[in-house]
């Protein structure tokens, strides 16, 4: 495998811009003030919006102990005034995006649902709804899902290369906001971090995100590549600060060998990062059980 090193448009150097074969990948940010109060939105006419369903009021998990958090994220009031406010902006209540590396690319990941038949009809009913709910978001390409994807390449206009119909002026995130119109976003970007510039960048994402309206949704990784599970306290920390969801997908790979990592041996150097055929299916399931409780939650349902 191939690394290059790349520079943002404020002349920082990023990490390398890895080009695995599978690389899994999380969302990664350090501790944050809570985010500014949302602006209430105007009264919106979906009756997605209109629930009796009582949220809570915030997550109240503790970060320190984000290994025993559920694998279903804990969907809170404040992810519905978002939900709210991005429908009043005309957010498409049926499309999210996906921020990240190779392992999020459709045909890795959510694509299959879409081209695999058998596949969807492996599900339970309430997933195979969710699969049909989201049609036309699983199995696309995005300009923020690509193989080295990390929190500052979001942000990067140079790192779409005009492509997907991009323009030179805008980053990738705001290319694929502007063409996809999501109501969702998961954020699966950070096995290859930014060092102590991660949580700028992380701050600009979600802060990007909840301006318009755009639910997102972080989640943990398999791997420790960093030897301490920093990223992933990092990021059960940022989720809980926020009061967004976080898919755990920490615990589901717990029974599998070596929790379902490899080494690919083209690149030996970054150790078990690489999800197994068994961990991938895996992953697919949980993000689409993920994707069937938020957008049930913002429902009502």
């Amino acid at each position: 495998m191939n690394a290059y090193w790349k520079t943002d448009i404020m002349g920082k150097v990023l990490s390398p811009c890895l080009l695995p074969l599978f690389a899994f990948i999380i969302a990664a940010c350090g501790v944050i003030p809570p985010a500014p109060d949302l602006v209430t939105p105007a009264p919106v006419s979906s009756a997605s919006t209109d629930t009796a369903t009582v949220l809570p009021a915030s997550i109240d998990l503790n970060p320190n102990e984000w290994m025993a958090w559920p694998e279903i994220p804990v969907v809170t009031e404040r992810v519905l005034k978002i939900y709210a406010l991005g429908q009043s902006m005309g957010n498409d209540p049926q499309a999210f995006s996906v921020f990240g590396d190779c392992q999020s690319q459709p045909d890795v990941f959510l694509g299959l649902y879409e081209t695999d038949p058998q596949r969807v009809a492996s599900l339970p009913p309430d997933l195979q709804e969710t699969v049909k709910f989201f049609e036309g978001s699983l199995n696309r390409e995005s300009s923020t899902s690509k193989d080295g994807t990390t929190s500052g390449a979001l942000l990067w206009a140079e790192w779409h290369k005009n492509m997907l119909g991009c323009t030179a002026s805008e980053t990738p995130m705001e290319c694929e906001l502007r063409v996809h119109n999501p109501s969702f976003v998961l954020i699966m970007v950070g096995t290859h971090w930014e060092g102590a510039r991660n949580e700028f960048y992380m701050r600009k994402i979600l802060d990007g995100l909840l301006e318009r309206g755009i639910v997102p949704i972080l989640s943990t990784k398999a791997d420790n590549r960093e030897g301490d599970y920093s990223i992933n306290l990092q990021t059960a920390k940022l989720a809980a600060e926020y009061d967004i969801p976080l898919w755990n997908f920490w615990p589901v790979t717990a029974d599998l060998p070596n929790r379902g990592l490899y080494t690919d041996k083209a690149s030996p150097l970054l150790g078990d990062i690489y999800l197994t055929e068994e961990a991938l299916e895996l992953h697919r399931l949980s993000g689409v059980k993920v994707l069937d409780a938020v957008r049930r939650a913002v429902a009502g349902e």
